[in-house]
């Protein structure tokens, strides 16, 4: 494969991302079906379909001489999707290119490899983001906390029934706080790995940096196989709140420039790296950090790596080969499309010369794990813990006066958007109240994280709050100035293409400039402003008003925020370095089913104004 054949098009769905935002998907009745587990072709239908040469064609699995193929297959960013379920639709999972979620279909293609290759020449690894990404994570974390009841988190429960054999930490372990990661650690049988990861201002790592597998050979020795494990420098910036003052995060270069060789010398004849961290070279915060999707440079730069599985970005790359500048030997990647949609399957050809094992030629594919059924077996080990998270998310919080839809939340200002921001406000105004912020004017930030999100007309319900609010954002207030909010706005409002005052009305053509995805267009609520489209970068904000007089540059005004934003996600001016005035650890999604269910009625009339609008010239687009 070229060097060049590894680029993809962005997703749609953004890489700070928790939940799918599939198509209408055909209605199920309850968690689990019959169909939902039992239908599809064999996996190893799967597999051919793939490339894969199967067990009859896979006689070099053993050794002939002094050679030997080992497999080692892949994950990465599984988000919690245990089965193949929408927990958002409450539906089986769907989307319009046809895949599927969940551990359950990831088991049946491991099962299979492991029956054609020989249980002994395979090894399964996870390049991170496990326990967070879904309802029932976010149940087990917060509502029914693993901490506290004892119980095995699912996903330590499904990852110990396939039997990983090592598991990289992702950024999103962090968000539940370390004394929960802690918990889910101590749950897992494989050794969870994360190199670059140390104590505050040590070199001293927080978690195991390595393992090394062995893998035995009939008359041979048997082949050391090490696994480095690297987490996202990401970390300090996104859950600042839970990591700062105990972990610090190195690069992934220079963490693997150190591990490596502690590895080759306590045995390893190969090393593979586990990376939660795409290929890109790029990042989505400023300089001061790491690269953020460092896993090609590290190949490029760090000799010593044999193969690289990746994740992070979410995409698929099932073969990227790197050319290591020390060396000129090449490195094989792959990253498996995310949430157990895929798996990367790595086919390393080994050589036994001078009393160890090396790699002469490798290869990679990702399995589709669609042509596959739920393991009965892996459905069996969450099922119960799956039919709670069900029923929790079916649990009516509010009636809604009206239907309301997130699907031009992009380009207008919408009632549904417009109620996360009522209680932003409401939130922070009642947390403020007695304080000296309490007479500066409250106005709140969301961004619209689901095209798909809607409240029906009558009962909404938890998932469809869950679906409007994705992630597990908590909420803080920080004070701004106006000449700050006009920098602020102006950054969001690269999110847009420079559109002609007489071009066509073309809306959903006009979004998403330069990459920027959906949850990087913030939206101001309790400020007046336009979006003048027409204009260049950094001249697109006019009229910014609070109650009908121009804004000040230096009146002051309290943000309710999220979090993410509050850290530095998305590189957004100004916020990080705001005083916080508030910051309760209250989840949003929780406020906002504590406010509907407080309220009783959700009422657009009662709270959605215009406040905001997109113009050409001078001229209101809409």
């Amino acid at each position: 494969m070229s060097e060049l054949s590894h680029h993809h098009h962005p997703e749609p769905t953004p890489r700070w991302c928790s939940c799918a935002v599939p198509d209408d998907a055909p209605p199920e009745t309850s968690g689990l079906s019959r169909r939902n587990v039992l239908v599809g072709i064999s996996a190893a239908g799967a597999l051919a379909a793939a490339g894969w040469p199967g067990a009859a064609q896979a006689a070099h699995a053993v050794p002939k001489g002094k050679s030997l193929t080992i497999t080692v297959m892949g994950t990465s960013d599984l988000h919690c999707n245990v089965v193949n379920w929408d927990y958002y639709k409450d539906a089986a999972f769907s989307d319009s290119a046809g895949n599927v979620v969940g551990l359950a279909r990831v088991s049946s293609v491991v099962n299979q490899i492991r029956a054609d290759r020989g249980r002994e020449h395979t090894l399964l690894f996870d390049a991170g983001d496990t326990i967070q990404g879904t309802p029932l994570g976010f149940y087990y974390a917060t509502v029914e906390p693993v901490t506290e009841t004892g119980a095995i988190h699912p996903m330590a429960a499904q990852m110990n029934a396939i039997g990983y054999d090592a598991v990289a930490l992702g950024n999103h372990e962090f968000n539940y706080g370390l004394e929960f990661l802690d918990n889910w650690i101590s749950q897992m049988d494989a050794e969870v790995l994360a190199a670059n990861a140390v104590h505050a201002g040590t070199k001293v790592p927080a978690y195991r940096p390595y393992t090394i597998k062995k893998m035995k050979v009939k008359g041979l020795p048997p082949v050391r196989v090490g696994v480095l494990g690297l987490t996202n420098p990401g970390v300090v910036i996104w859950d600042k709140a839970n990591v700062s003052g105990k972990i610090e995060v190195e690069g992934l270069v220079e963490a693997a420039a150190r591990w490596v060789p502690v590895m080759r010398a306590a045995g390893a004849d190969i090393v593979v790296v586990s990376a939660h961290s795409g290929d890109s070279g790029t990042s989505s915060y400023g300089g001061d950090l790491p690269v953020e999707n460092a896993a090609a440079l590290m190949a490029e730069q760090v000799p010593g790596i044999d193969a690289i599985l990746f994740g992070h970005a979410h995409r698929e790359v099932p073969e990227r080969f790197v050319t290591n500048t020390a060396t000129g030997k090449q490195v094989v990647m792959s990253e498996p499309k995310n949430w157990g949609q895929r798996v990367s399957v790595f086919d390393l050809d080994l050589e036994f010369e001078r009393g160890s094992w090396s790699v002469v030629s490798s290869s990679a594919l990702t399995v589709n794990t669609n042509t596959v059924v739920d393991d009965p077996a892996l459905v069996a080990v969450i099922r119960a813990q799956h039919d709670a998270v069900v029923a929790y998310v079916n649990q009516t919080v509010a009636t809604s006066t009206e239907a309301m839809s997130a699907a031009e939340a992009c380009w207008k200002d919408t009632a549904i958007l417009d109620y996360v921001n009522v209680v932003q406000t409401a939130t922070v105004a009642t947390a403020v109240a007695g304080t000296p912020e309490a007479g500066l004017p409250i106005i709140s930030i969301a961004a619209p994280f689901n095209r798909g999100a809607t409240f029906p007309a009558g009962a909404v319900t938890i998932k469809d709050v869950a679906g409007l609010y994705i992630y597990d954002n908590t909420l803080m207030a920080s004070v701004l100035t106006g000449a700050q909010i006009k920098d602020y706005l102006e950054y969001s409002a690269k999110y847009f293409t420079q559109v002609a005052p007489d071009a066509p009305v073309a809306p959903a053509s006009w979004t998403n400039a330069g990459n920027t995805p959906d949850y990087n267009y913030d939206q101001f609520s309790g400020i007046d402003y336009a979006v003048d489209i027409s204009q260049p970068l950094g001249s697109r904000i006019v009229g910014m008003s609070y109650e009908g007089v121009l804004v000040a540059p230096d009146r002051q005004f309290l943000v309710a925020v999220n979090n993410y934003r509050q850290s530095g996600g998305g590189g957004f001016p100004h916020i990080a370095t705001a005083p916080v005035v508030y910051n309760a650890q209250v989840a949003i999604r929780e406020a906002i089913v504590s406010y509907a269910s407080a309220a009783g009625t959700i009422d657009p009339a009662t709270f959605h104004v215009e406040n905001w609008r997109l113009v050409r010239g001078g001229t209101p687009v809409f």
